[in-house]
């Protein structure tokens, strides 16, 4: 049982801190800009088809650095020719735009690297086991995406909370005009905001490319799970996306690890059930069978008595 806690653990804190990385930058562009971008997915992949090509060439350490630079710069692209131009027309416009987007950057991917799943793996490097604890071995890649799951977490309050740059984007979610009046192009932050949201995402794809596979369908896979996090966390608030990802991802993986049925989770409370009952089928229900949904149980809970969220300063 102690090993089956310290390795959902550590999976958990894996996955959570990936979940992190992704709805980090939706995060910050929807604090900035208020823009919910159904696309941000999306340039999670891209990430990690651009790092695949990349490091075909040239091997995975420059792709970590220039994938997530090229999605970025797509990213603002988009923000400048695209949403800016959209936005004058309302949340709802924003929405389908991105939603087609999501759709156009998928297609785009399967029409240059096909449908199959790419041979994208981790550096050799860290192809190694870090530590083996009760005879199961924990991956060197596990604790490296740790530590850059931690280091954005780190930067991005830093930068948003003490410096120059993080208080002139503060001012222009709430006061635009009078940042403008005091000589910044709020314009141009919000592209670069929207640029670096982007390129948030498209870290996550360069690091969770090889862990989880490269695909065109890996955008679809973790792309409502995203919105779940900075609902649950808060919408616009970094600290809660933080915790709910960390939240989400213990719940999703403590669910599978113990594989427990409804029956058994009875047994445990002392309560007598009836396998004849008309209901049996419900009862066989596994843990490992229901943790896709848990994450949306846990988002429905938030809006019904939370609905700003667990750390967030605004209503949904």
């Amino acid at each position: 049982m102690v090993e089956l806690v310290i390795f959902s653990l550590l999976n958990g804190l894996v996955t959570g801190l990936l979940l992190f990385m992704l709805s980090s930058g939706l995060t910050l562009i929807f604090s900035m800009m208020g823009v919910l971008n159904f696309a941000h997915a999306s340039f999670y992949m891209l990430g990690a088809y651009f790092a695949y090509t990349i490091s075909t060439y040239v091997g995975f350490w420059p792709g970590l650095i220039v994938a997530p630079l090229l999605v970025g710069l797509a990213g603002a692209l988009v923000e400048r020719y695209g949403l800016r131009h959209v936005h004058r027309h309302g949340h709802v416009a924003e929405l389908i735009f991105t939603f087609g987007l999501a759709f156009l950057i998928e297609e785009i991917v399967q029409f240059f690297w096909g449908k199959a799943t790419k041979d994208y793996s981790a550096p050799e490097l860290l192809q190694f086991p870090l530590f083996t604890l009760y005879g199961q071995n924990f991956p060197a890649y596990k604790a490296f995406m740790i530590l850059i799951s931690v280091g954005i977490f780190i930067g991005l309050f830093t930068v948003l909370s003490r410096t120059r740059v993080g208080l002139i984007i503060q001012a222009a979610i709430t006061h635009p005009h009078t940042v403008s009046n005091l000589g910044h192009n709020v314009p141009l932050v919000f592209m670069g905001v929207f640029g670096v949201g982007s390129a948030l995402a498209g870290l996550a794809g360069v690091i969770a490319g090889p862990a989880l596979g490269t695909f065109p369908g890996m955008a679809f896979v973790l792309g409502s799970i995203v919105f779940v996090v900075i609902v649950v966390g808060g919408l616009g608030s970094l600290p809660g996306a933080f915790v709910a990802s960390l939240l989400i991802g213990w719940l999703q993986t403590f669910a599978i690890a113990l594989d427990w049925s409804v029956s058994d989770l009875l047994d445990i409370l002392g309560i007598s059930f009836d396998s004849e009952h008309v209901l049996r089928d419900l009862w066989t229900l596994s843990l490992p069978q229901v943790a896709p949904i848990l994450p949306y149980i846990l988002l429905v809970l938030i809006l019904i008595f939370r609905p700003r969220g667990l750390m967030g300063k605004r209503e949904t």
